[in-house]
């Protein structure tokens, strides 16, 4: 496969935060908002209330809520588009999310008021002008974060470091679902993960599709209430997985493959002992699931 080219970092200087946003009925494309939610109605009619006129379409996907996150969407912005989650976890919602949304760009953000929609012209600036894929960053200058701890930023700078090593590649954050992208892209974007490890795929299959890919400022903001379903190790270890699963390029990705397989055959070999030594068992296929 040809070298896949370094993204393109857009750093402040790029007047990206001085972006006027334009009313929708004067943009050339159509944008769709996609938010995945589970829970949250002390902070859904926030979020809503934010989004800037320049989003023509509201995708909420909800996933499973207990609570009236759906009334009060609804409430808050009639014209909202209620998708009701089949699966579960973030990737499986925004899958759903995605395949709902009508829009030519396609922009994904989080419920719980941790992301400011007041951003979205700054990506959706840069589509505009010939990128393909747009992410945020907190770790760049005009970025920060207010809610990360040390184990988080700790956790993301290894990650991303694992990823500018593995793609030769620039990038300055890596574990932050603020992004956007063309609807053209879709077919190139892995959405096969069914948790918080999504963001992170999403950004890796962009790398190695080629798409044009650029960086902006991003705040990130404690979320207003509530409590946040992500658990650092659990989802840490999943992105680390997921990385190392396509990590498969050079004399490291060659190495790194050649184990996982050394792995699951073990583990596959274990079970079929295990099932042997156990007269109560019904002799099983045990099969190594596609793509783990």
């Amino acid at each position: 496969m040809p070298l896949v080219p370094p993204p393109v970092t857009v750093f402040p200087e790029v007047p990206a935060a001085r972006v006027v946003p334009r009313p929708a009925a004067t943009r050339p494309n159509k944008v769709s908002l996609v938010v995945p939610a589970m829970n949250e109605a002390t902070n859904i009619s926030w979020v809503l209330a934010q989004v800037p006129g320049c989003v023509d379409e509201v995708v909420l996907v909800d996933g499973h809520s207990r609570d009236a996150t759906v009334m009060l969407a609804q409430s808050a912005r009639p014209d909202i588009q209620v998708v009701e989650q089949s699966g579960r976890g973030k990737g499986d919602a925004l899958r759903e999310g995605f395949l709902a949304a009508t829009g030519e760009h396609i922009v994904m953000i989080d419920a719980d008021g941790s992301m400011a929609p007041e951003e979205i012209p700054h990506f959706l600036h840069f589509l505009d002008n010939g990128y393909d894929f747009v992410k945020g960053s907190r770790f760049m200058g005009g970025g920060g974060s207010r809610d990360i701890t040390r184990l988080r930023r700790g956790g993301n700078r290894v990650l991303v470091g694992m990823v500018n090593r593995m793609h030769d590649t620039f990038l300055t954050d890596l574990c932050y679902g603020y992004v956007a992208f063309h609807r053209r892209c879709l077919p190139f974007l892995d959405l096969t993960r069914p948790g918080f490890e999504v963001e992170t795929s999403l950004t890796v299959s962009a790398l190695r599709a080629g798409l044009r890919i650029a960086e902006v400022p991003s705040m990130e903001m404690p979320r207003r209430y509530g409590r946040s379903n992500l658990h650092v190790v659990r989802d840490g270890t999943r992105v680390l997985r997921t990385l190392l699963r396509e990590h498969d390029r050079g004399p490291s990705g060659l190495a790194v493959q050649r184990l996982r397989r050394l792995v699951h055959h073990r583990d596959g070999a274990a079970a079929a002992v295990e099932d042997a030594l156990d007269p109560t068992l019904e002799p099983t296929v045990r099969a190594t699931p596609a793509g783990s």
